[in-house]
């Protein structure tokens, strides 16, 4: 087929123009050729990545990350992914032209709270290269980036004077010395909430610490830094116990327990403690009473530890299916026990995994539904959400539960599948609590998602000193995790409290 003459794109005659024109073709050219092989690596990255990450959740037992390292793996694979970009773009202007854009669309606001430092750019040139006239100003571009100044510590000297009157002796006046958290100790107590949200927080042993504040010429050792972490904890320890006495008048509440590893000095060897916590968030039904968590250390498991940390407790109560919670609800006539549909869950999820498991995959993705429902009235009032679980989650439930009993009478007694249906069905009971009262969550995520930075923080300290290092664990922790709940700067709060306290503020009964 012939081009019609029209058709042809016009070119210059000049040769000079032609080739300016050709070499502007070539250039172009070239820039969609490297922005086609940044393109191939990158989508030959995330294939990997892919693969890599099917086999992680999917794979054998052995091969399986656990979150944080699953977490670590994303951001090292996508650091590199940045980094073959960057590389890519330094051999192409408008690949690198499109970063540069693709951030901007993406970058968002930085907050209104952080302190503005303005640069200004002036051009050198103050007169019109044309006519030398004088200059005005007709607009700025306006362009913010985050900025850090580095940790910095200070010497915050306080200064007493003495005045005294010369013609009365003996007489001598000065201001009384501000009240300290650790007499005799260099700290102020932000220094020490410092040091407290980085151990608790951040997860950070003490160890680390006193190196980081090595590096800055700082020579604390890990032993000052123990003191004051002990002084500080025994000095918030009212604190946590007047916030343990507030949930415990809650009409509902989750409860939950995890390892905590102690040292056990008497063998030289650790033992295993428990952190054992309880929480409140009445945020998704739009109670208003701020949410709280309070962990509680114990040296074991027993029921005997649940009663302790409820005793006097009368209300709902969101747990698993543990024996301690029922044998604590047995003996506690004012206790309903609303059991984790989550946990039932759990239960088939590694079950589906099997290409043989047809039941375990059904009874999923019938439990997806009864998640859907409760996505879509996340945060409305109690009444209405009971009104809509009655309409649309009570016959799911019930056709649920006669399915899996159905089922059951199919396979094998001691078959996984069957114990996982056995779980469900032996707790029917408090699985469908939530049906009758808006108030109560479909599981106990609420309590578990405050537990986990205990599970990262032991991973990094290792285990605590003792019984008594447990207590003090528990203690800030749970501090720190109601700071996080409320959306609270832990540094702040502690600071501020810590310096309430020492100054009498509020009046609370002594350890």
């Amino acid at each position: 087929m012939r081009v019609a003459a029209a058709d042809m794109p016009s070119l210059p005659e000049d040769p000079t123009a032609l080739r300016a024109l050709l070499l502007s073709v070539i250039a172009e050219r070239d820039s969609l050729a490297a922005e086609r092989d940044a393109l191939a690596v990158r989508n030959e990255q995330l294939h990997h990545l892919l693969l890599k990450l099917k086999r992680r959740q999917f794979g054998q037992k052995s091969e399986r990350l656990p979150e944080e390292q699953l977490l670590f793996a994303f951001e090292e694979i996508e650091a590199t992914l940045a980094e073959n970009t960057a590389v890519a773009g330094k051999a192409s202007a408008a690949l690198r032209d499109n970063q540069a854009k693709r951030r901007r669309e993406g970058r968002g606001r930085l907050p209104a709270h952080l302190p503005r430092v303005e640069q200004v750019l002036a051009p050198e040139a103050t007169a019109c290269p044309c006519c030398q006239g004088p200059l005005v100003e007709i607009g700025v571009d306006a362009a913010e980036r985050l900025d850090v100044i580095p940790a910095q510590f200070r010497v915050l000297v306080t200064k007493r004077p003495k005045l005294t009157c010369r013609a009365c002796p003996g007489v001598v006046l000065q201001a009384p010395a501000p009240a300290r958290l650790i007499e005799g100790g260099v700290p102020t107590e932000a220094t020490v909430g410092h040091v407290m949200v980085s151990r608790y927080a951040d997860h950070l042993p003490l160890y680390r610490q006193a190196q980081i504040l090595a590096r800055q010429g700082i020579e604390i050792g890990r032993e000052v830094l123990a003191d004051w972490t002990g002084t500080a904890a025994n000095e918030v320890m009212p604190v946590v116990r007047r916030m343990r006495e507030i949930l415990l008048r809650s009409a509902r509440l989750f409860v939950d327990e995890t390892t905590m590893p102690v040292l056990d000095p008497g063998r030289g060897k650790t033992k295993k403690g428990f952190a054992w916590a309880i929480a409140r968030d009445d945020r998704p039904w739009g109670g208003t009473d701020p949410p709280a968590v309070v962990f509680h250390y114990a040296p074991g498991r027993g029921a005997e530890h649940a009663k302790d940390l409820l005793s006097g407790y009368r209300g709902i109560l969101q747990c698993d299916g543990y024996g301690a919670y029922k044998a604590l609800a047995a003996s506690n006539a004012g206790i309903t026990l609303a059991f984790c549909w989550s946990h039932v869950r759990r239960e088939f999820i590694e079950l589906a995994k099997g290409k043989m498991a047809p039941v375990a995959r059904e009874t999923l993705q019938r439990i997806a539904t009864l998640y859907a429902v409760e996505a879509a009235i996340r945060g409305k009032a109690p009444e209405v959400r009971r009104a809509v679980r009655q309409e649309r989650s009570r016959p799911f439930i019930e056709d649920l539960f006669a399915w899996l009993t159905a089922q059951l009478a199919r396979l094998p007694s001691g078959s996984p599948t069957a114990q996982a249906i056995r779980y469900a069905l032996n707790h029917r009971e408090g699985l469908v609590q939530f049906l009758e009262d808006g108030r109560i969550e479909v599981d106990t995520n609420t309590v578990e998602r405050a537990i986990r930075p205990i599970c990262l923080s032991r991973k990094n300290a290792l285990f605590a000193s003792g019984d008594d290092g447990g207590a003090r664990w528990a203690a800030v922790a749970s501090l720190v995790e109601t700071c996080k709940l409320n959306g609270v700067d832990p540094q702040r709060y502690f600071t501020d409290v810590l310096t309430r306290l020492v100054n009498g503020w509020p009046d609370l009964p002594p350890t």
